[in-house]
């Protein structure tokens, strides 16, 4: 069972970068999820999709996968620079086109 080592988002209804600090160490599915047909819960025979491990740096999750023989994959954050801008941009004389409410 392969795993997973990747750096969380953001989340894309908030601004702040709140649990996307840590690297997480996560199973890849080996089974799929199934439905249960009377009362239609989401179910998985898979215990290890339920294990998510976080660490400070990506090489304390790849030593933690080596040290236990753990297959991995890693994948690279895609940082994203982000504009600084102050509010009173929005009224400064070399702003491009008007400002309206």
């Amino acid at each position: 069972m392969v795993a997973r080592i990747y750096k969380p988002s953001r989340n894309a209804m908030q601004s702040g970068v709140g649990k996307t600090r840590f690297w997480v160490l996560e199973y890849e599915p080996e089974h799929a999820r199934m439905v249960e047909p009377l009362m239609g819960y989401t179910s998985s025979a898979d215990m290890r999709s339920q294990i998510r491990l976080k660490f400070e740096t990506k090489e304390e999750a790849v030593a933690y996968a080596q040290k236990r023989g753990i297959p991995f994959q890693v994948f690279e954050p895609h940082e994203t620079g982000r504009r600084r801008m102050a509010y009173s941009d929005n009224f400064a004389f070399t702003r491009v086109g008007q400002w309206t409410h």
